[in-house]
């Protein structure tokens, strides 16, 4: 039987990409002191506004990220709204990181990219 999986997108920079990238695209680094919580959105429109609107003003590129993680690990977490209907996103505390990356299946994937 196969594991349900659930979708998730992430936007990000160039420098947040560069280490994706080093870890041959299969998983995420580990957040900042400043960064006390992972925040994948939960659809594409959603993360594309942000990549363009923010990331690619800030470095000059915004990326979109597309990626599968176990269901039964992202059950854990609520979906938060945090404006318009599109604007969902989860809130994964930084101590739960390593076993998210534990939970993806396949690799992520670079699904857009914009420059600033």
């Amino acid at each position: 039987m196969k594991e349900k999986t659930v979708t998730l997108y992430r936007p990000i920079g160039t420098e947040e990409l560069a280490l994706v990238k080093e870890s041959g695209f299969k998983q995420w680094p580990p957040r900042l002191p400043e960064q006390p919580f992972f925040y994948p959105v939960t659809n594409q429109e959603y993360a594309e506004q942000i990549a363009r609107d923010w990331n690619a003003k800030d470095s000059n590129f915004g990326y979109v990220t597309k990626f599968f993680v176990k269901a039964s690990f992202m059950d854990r977490y609520k979906i938060q709204t945090v404006g318009g209907e599109i604007h969902q996103e989860w809130w994964i505390p930084a101590e739960d990181l390593q076993e998210l990356n534990a939970q993806i299946i396949g690799k992520i994937e670079l699904v857009a990219e914009f420059a600033g």
